[in-house]
């Protein structure tokens, strides 16, 4: 039996947000040289290594990591992840790591507002009500109406969206199937949609890139290996406000590294959807 350990889940959280805004940062500079299929596609090879792994390590090995009763829903949620992503690191090139993250923080709000329809599992108006300020968060950052409204910054709500359905779809999944059976179609279905399409668009690479490649495939691996080890040591619901910690630390990778420039409306509407966020949270928490 696994001892609760929130304060060690929290500290695995932190670490999982950082490992992970360090990833979208290679992936912002590979896609701006490579195709964008390309680098998902090499990602995913090494994802799918790390999930058959992981399932060679547990009781009945891939047999029974691969086992399920609802195949279905679980090839529609590895092509909606894979989807998700490569939309995320397209939105990366267009519009840079702040907008993208700022806009994609929405996504536990979408959440919040597509689980009645999906599991059935309604809101109170409390939660509606922030739902609806991250939405002004929204259209504050995007700003429809000002000027020529880049249709570039539909992408991060696009994936919002699809990260939202994926996750609910991912608790539906789990009424009849483990974290174990998820995670190794996810990583496996993910990389064959996504070689069918990426192997087209092969491009040589440097040394030099293909060390930043090796970084991009490691720190997703270990991003999920400590995402894995937060949630079997912690209550979600104790970490998962921590994962908004990802925005900060992309923000200061994008100004940093990419000389990105933070906007007010961006600060603006990002303070807004996040704050939503967790109180969304917060509530669900005191429902529970």
């Amino acid at each position: 039996m696994t001892t609760t350990n929130n304060t060690l889940g929290i500290w695995l959280m932190v670490a999982t947000t950082l490992v992970f805004a360090v990833q979208d940062g290679l992936s912002q500079h590979l896609a701006s040289t490579y195709n964008v299929l390309m680098i998902v596609m090499i990602r995913y090879w090494f994802f799918a290594a790390f999930v058959v792994v992981i399932a060679t390590r547990r009781a009945g090995g891939v047999r029974a990591a691969a086992a399920t009763t609802q195949p279905k829903l679980q090839v529609f949620r590895g092509l909606l992840l894979v989807s998700e992503i490569c939309v995320m690191v397209l939105s990366f090139t267009y519009l840079g790591l702040v907008e993208t993250h700022a806009v994609f923080a929405c996504y536990p709000l979408l959440i919040a507002a597509l689980s009645g329809p999906v599991l059935g599992e309604y809101v109170g108006w409390r939660r509606y009500a922030a739902i609806g300020v991250g939405f002004v968060g929204i259209l504050i950052i995007l700003q429809p109406g000002l000027g020529v409204f880049s249709p570039f910054a539909i992408l991060p709500a696009i994936a919002a969206t699809m990260f939202a359905l994926y996750g609910l779809l991912t608790r539906y999944a789990a009424r009849r199937d483990g974290a174990a059976t998820s995670f190794f179609w996810t990583g496996t279905v993910g990389a064959i949609a996504i070689t069918l399409v990426g192997v087209w668009f092969w491009e040589p690479m440097t040394g030099t890139d293909w060390a930043l490649m090796s970084a991009l495939c490691v720190t997703g691996a270990l991003g999920h290996f400590l995402l894995i080890k937060c949630y079997d040591v912690a209550e979600a619901s104790a970490v998962q406000p921590f994962a908004y910690l990802q925005l900060p630390f992309v923000v200061s990778i994008g100004l940093l590294v990419f000389n990105e420039t933070v906007e007010t409306h961006v600060v603006v509407g990002g303070a807004l959807i996040v704050s939503a966020g967790l109180f969304t949270l917060w509530r669900a928490r005191q429902k529970g």
